[in-house]
């Protein structure tokens, strides 16, 4: 799946927000968010665009983990927790299903200590394109 992570690198939004794909599987990815001044907000803790941001990197590398192009439709994501500079976020990304249209995915943000940040529900239309560089499946 390195190629797939290569892929993400594109995304120039997440790369400026200082994320980072740390792995990608068939169904399921991880990426990472330290959060920095930049990621806060008016009243110091981490904008929620940061953390959609992070949650939305990590959805769409699990969705196109299959080689072929998907896009997101729908996306809602519900913020449980508070975080702030020094803190590294993990979102992990899992699909829970998928048929030849849709995927439908769920994220968990985490802080270092495992607590739970935010929850993102994502569901994807799957194109029949294959991705740039990556064979189309059989």
């Amino acid at each position: 799946m390195e190629t797939l992570k290569d892929f993400f690198k594109n995304d120039r939004f997440a790369a400026h927000a200082g994320i980072e794909l740390l792995e990608v599987r068939e169904g399921y990815a991880r990426a990472r968010m330290p959060v920095a001044d930049m990621h806060l907000n008016g009243v110091s803790t981490a904008q929620g665009g940061a953390i959609f941001t992070l949650a939305d990197l990590a959805f769409a590398a699990a969705v196109n983990s299959h080689g072929t192009v998907a896009v997101a439709i729908n996306v809602s994501i519900s913020f449980v927790k508070a975080a702030f500079t020094g803190q590294t976020l993990t979102a992990e990304a899992q699909e829970i299903s998928r048929s030849s249209k849709l995927a439908s995915c769920t994220v968990r943000v985490t802080d270092e200590k495992g607590d739970l940040i935010a929850i993102f529900q994502g569901l994807a239309f799957r194109k029949s394109d294959s991705l740039p560089g990556m064979a189309k499946p059989a």
